[in-house]
């Protein structure tokens, strides 16, 4: 039975893989510091006997030491996420996206599988009607994204890893996000019945919190065909702007008011649509599309209320 290691478990997208993970007979351990007191998250997996659960920073150098050799997988889901966090705590977003991830691979076997989370934001501005592929040189905007693109670059330059360059993750999950744009103006369109758009032609594709957990699978299943290349992975029917995902979201509620201002601009700068080709390619397809996701949401954010469940 291979044994996964995987960082920071218990967040957004780690409370979604790990039942999937166990489920597929992998045994798992998870560790994650609990930041935003996310002790619930994982409850369900307890009664798993091959699950384990470690409290703990990764950027405990004696703790890694001790728990990277027991492991065939690992995947380092922890980190700093968005570049409103990033900003927030600078030092901390560096040694946690970046500082950690290099001493993880310094001291992790060559044989030890590592798949990682990028993200699309390392594209930052596109090019008009172009799509962004892995080929495209990479020019993040924020720190989160700056951080994010050199781990990257460490892992791939050592070998043995997959790295996914997310697109904006959206969807249910047991440690809900809603600062995220999907999660976000689903949860203003039920409460608010309003927003306001800044720059709403903006650009980005988006993934739903089940298919990353899915393509993480998908890579584990392929990974030596895989191997040693970064992969786009989101919905190819859902590069929109701003203003089409709210528009998408108005048609399940139609009190959603929707104005633009012409003469802000939107703090997060990203603007880009992104080619998915090269991991369906493989075999991977997405299963959920936005309109499943936009209805999921609705009917999650009937039960439960913004101040508990972001990043900030």
């Amino acid at each position: 039975m291979e044994k996964i290691l995987v960082t920071g478990g218990a967040g957004y997208i780690g409370s979604t893989m790990v039942p999937k993970l166990l489920d597929a007979g992998y045994k798992v351990t998870v560790i994650d510091n609990f930041y935003f007191n996310n002790y619930q998250s994982l409850l369900t997996c307890c009664k798993n006997e091959n699950f384990d659960v470690v409290e703990g920073d990764v950027r405990n150098e004696e703790l890694m030491k001790t728990l990277v050799p027991n492991y065939d997988i690992i995947i380092p889901l922890a980190a700093i996420v968005g570049a409103p966090a990033c900003d927030k705590d600078r030092i901390g977003a560096i040694s946690t996206n970046f500082g950690q991830i290099k001493y993880l691979n310094d001291i992790r076997s060559k044989h030890q599988m590592l798949l990682y989370p990028n993200s699309n934001s390392g594209y930052g501005v596109g090019q008009k009607d172009v799509y962004c592929t892995e080929e495209t040189p990479l020019n993040p905007i924020s720190l989160y994204g700056k951080t994010k693109v050199d781990a990257e670059k460490i892992l791939l330059d050592s070998g043995n890893v997959i790295t996914f360059r997310l697109a904006t993750v959206f969807g249910i999950s047991p440690r809900m996000r809603l600062d995220l744009l999907v999660n976000d103006f689903t949860y203003r369109a039920l409460y608010d019945k309003f927003i306001i758009l800044f720059e709403a032609h903006f650009k980005r594709n988006y993934i739903h919190v089940s298919d990353v957990s899915r393509a993480f699978m998908h890579g584990i299943n392929n990974f030596d065909r895989m191997k040693n290349n970064a992969y786009n992975v989101g919905l190819s029917s859902a590069n929109l702007s701003k203003f089409e995902l709210c528009q998408t979201i108005k048609k399940y509620l139609p009190n959603f008011t929707i104005e633009t201002n012409e003469f802000s601009k939107d703090p997060d700068q990203r603007n880009y649509i992104v080619s998915n080709e090269k991991i369906e390619a493989t075999g991977y397809r997405p299963h959920t599309d936005l309109d499943s996701g936009i209805q999921e949401l609705i009917k999650g954010c009937k039960m439960i209320r913004n101040n508990t469940f972001t990043n900030l």
